[in-house]
């Protein structure tokens, strides 16, 4: 596949590509006589990978460092595996992180759809604790333990 043609069914921008492959994120770009790349199915499963490795938050050095050890064989598989689990640790931080904030989200939708319904805040806005429905409180509070 020409670079035109990876862009478009990977949605990743041309210069994206020419800078993974020339910061040696890509391992075996072939090209041809006039120095045009194509791109084979490894390439493309290695473009997936840095993709996803950079939505989960790793920075291109680690994932720079990570293609290397690929290249360099079964020798790093530990060095690989270390890497995925911290990488995976990261995520579960996050995605509790997300998860707390999900909670305080939905606990203000629930003030404003009560509000709206009385017209006011004032009623909800003076709710004590436990006067709040006990799934919506325990959202409350799960932000703010």
């Amino acid at each position: 596949m020409t670079i035109g043609e990876v862009s478009k069914k990977l949605n990743i921008p041309i210069a994206t590509l020419r800078f993974y492959d020339s910061e040696g994120l890509l391992l075996n770009v072939k090209r041809d006589e006039a120095g045009i790349r194509h791109f084979d199915e490894a390439n493309i499963a290695s473009l997936r990978l840095i993709e996803c490795l950079k939505q989960s938050g790793m920075q291109l050095k680690e994932i720079k460092e990570f293609m290397n050890w690929c290249a360099m064989g079964d020798s790093t598989l530990n060095l690989r595996k270390e890497m995925f689990i911290k990488q995976k640790s990261n995520i579960e931080a996050k995605i509790s992180e997300l998860k707390r904030a999900l909670s305080l989200i939905e606990y203000k939708c629930w003030y404003y759809d009560e509000a709206l319904r009385d017209g006011n805040e004032s009623r909800v806005k003076n709710m004590k604790l436990d006067e709040i429905p006990e799934d919506i409180r325990a959202k409350y509070c799960g932000f703010n333990s």
